[in-house]
């Protein structure tokens, strides 16, 4: 479905960089860690810029579409600049059946990610879109909700608000489901509906690439990670994962900056407003290591959030209850960043300076919980998590 033929070449320079419009004191604290930007870029630049299974204005109008949600008039200007089909992101969706298909997918993953079933990608896949196509669709609704983060977050850290974009005048799909609460996963697997710190495993709903069939370029995507369903899925739009890759460890790996603990603190409040089992145990897990706190990890994954129609979190705070004011405050800010569309404010940004964050470490923050905006949505929207040992067949 919409193949490629031929993708125009991006515009030159650091997407974010640009639209966030940062003075040259954050600025100087953003380009500290240039591999970061660098592989946020090549990120964009693989998914947009390349030649793929779904046509160069169909990407950018569902990313426009993906942003008017998240509420970034920066994002959407950027797209339709690009030339995203403005039938994509109206306030209506469009006639032709795959394009409106794709259109209810980014709907869903933009808003109501944690209500996705299996369902979900097969109406993808009915509507003529194949595997590749469906991870495609699924990168740009999850990047673009980085991408608004980074930007917004940004931009806070000099006090500026995000210009806003009203959403789609329509319903979410999501809107009024019932979260699933079966304990049984896609391949026989007893599936978690409780938040833990202990080791899950995740399967894929669409077909991953078998172990056997991965090229040279895919495995080359995911090298240093896990060799699981998830990744194997990913690493069929190899270009993306591979730069994807390099930014999940340029985020949490550097030494300098924001407490490799803290940031993990950042994925784990992230995981929780999107209700993430899967990336929230991975997260905890690390937190509770890196800083030898259990007690306080362990208080903020049992934090209950009571939610809306669209399985939005009507309010944050109680992620931060019980914490210590740094802790906190890091909480706090992440959870509102995380939110859709962000609920982030120039307060929050303040309090963490008062606390003693430094921009570089702010950076961090923001990008940490970004990532994580980005990786729950494709966690909870390509597959389901199990406990390990339990499936009916070998992953």
């Amino acid at each position: 479905m919409s193949t490629n033929p031929g993708a125009a070449p991006l515009r030159g320079g650091d997407t974010v960089g640009r639209l966030a419009a940062l003075t040259e004191v954050t600025e100087r604290a953003r380009t500290t860690k240039h591999e970061i930007n660098e592989r946020a870029q090549a990120a964009e630049d693989a998914l947009f810029g390349g030649p793929g299974p779904v046509a160069p204005a169909v990407r950018h109008g569902l990313a426009a579409l993906a942003a008017r949600w998240h509420g970034s008039r920066e994002l959407v200007d950027h797209h339709t600049d690009l030339g995203a089909d403005p039938a994509l992101f109206t306030d209506d969706l469009p006639e032709d059946p795959a394009l409106r298909a794709a259109a209810r997918h980014v709907d869903l993953l933009s808003v109501s990610p944690a209500l996705a079933v299996r369902e979900d990608v097969e109406g993808l896949t009915d509507a003529g879109w194949d595997t590749d196509a469906v991870v495609v669709v699924s990168q740009i609704a999850a990047f673009t909700s980085f991408q608004a983060r980074v930007v917004h977050g940004l931009r806070l850290l000099e006090g500026q608000g995000q210009e806003h974009v009203a959403p789609p005048a329509r319903t979410a799909p999501g809107r009024g489901r019932v979260k699933n609460a079966s304990r049984r996963a896609a391949n026989g697997g007893e599936r978690p509906v409780e938040y833990t710190r202990e080791l899950l495993s995740w399967t894929a709903w669409p077909p991953p690439v078998r172990t056997d069939d991965l090229t040279e370029e895919q495995a080359a995507s995911f090298r240093g990670k896990t060799n699981g369903e998830y990744f194997r899925l990913l690493s069929r739009v190899p270009g993306v994962l591979a730069a994807r890759t390099a930014l999940d460890a340029a985020v949490f790996t550097s030494r300098e900056g924001l407490p490799r603990a803290e940031r993990e603190l950042a994925a784990t409040a992230t995981s929780k407003v999107n209700d993430c089992v899967y990336c929230a145990s991975v997260h905890a897990r690390k937190a509770a290591q890196m800083a030898d706190r259990p007690d306080d990890v362990q208080r903020l994954l049992d934090a209950v959030l009571e939610r809306d129609a669209d399985w939005r979190p009507t309010g944050t705070a109680p992620l931060a209850h019980g914490q210590e004011p740094r802790w906190a405050a890091v909480t706090e800010f992440a959870a509102a960043l995380a939110t859709t569309p962000s609920s982030a404010t120039a307060a929050q940004v303040e309090r963490l300076r008062g606390l003693g964050l430094s921009d570089l470490e702010l950076t961090d923050l923001v990008f940490a919980t970004s990532f994580f905006s980005w990786a729950n949505r494709l966690m909870l929207t390509l597959g389901d998590p199990y406990w390990p040992g339990t499936a009916d067949v070998a992953p």
